[in-house]
């Protein structure tokens, strides 16, 4: 399959959301809570860097090395943000969504 013809897994939806809402605040620790928040899902920040991961060789997050802080101890901050291709791909898996539930019944509030 081609990458742009490329869908997401749910997880990977997820995340590419998360990163799309964090913009250039988005590293692993703030797309983790933001999933959290927004969703009440508990992920492990293993599962979190490992889509990251994922998502990065794909080609649809990039990442880039922020400057060391004080506050973790001299380690740097690992920020991701969405490409091109992960936009394209997550307009075309939310696309797929809509289409595949429209029209059924029972998914709609309670």
């Amino acid at each position: 399959m081609k990458k742009h013809e490329e869908t997401l897994g749910s997880l990977e939806h997820i995340v590419l959301l998360a990163v799309m809402r964090l913009g250039e605040n988005a590293y692993g620790i703030t797309v983790r809570r933001e999933i959290e928040q927004a969703t009440g899902r508990d992920l492990s920040i293993g599962a979190v860097y490992a889509t990251l991961a994922r998502l990065e060789s794909k080609g649809f997050v990039r990442s880039h090395t922020g400057e060391p802080t004080a506050e973790r101890g001299g380690r740097a901050k690992r920020y991701f943000r969405l490409t091109a291709d992960g936009k394209h791909t997550l307009r075309k898996t939310q696309e797929l969504i809509r289409k595949m539930s429209s029209g059924l019944r029972g998914l709609g509030a309670t």
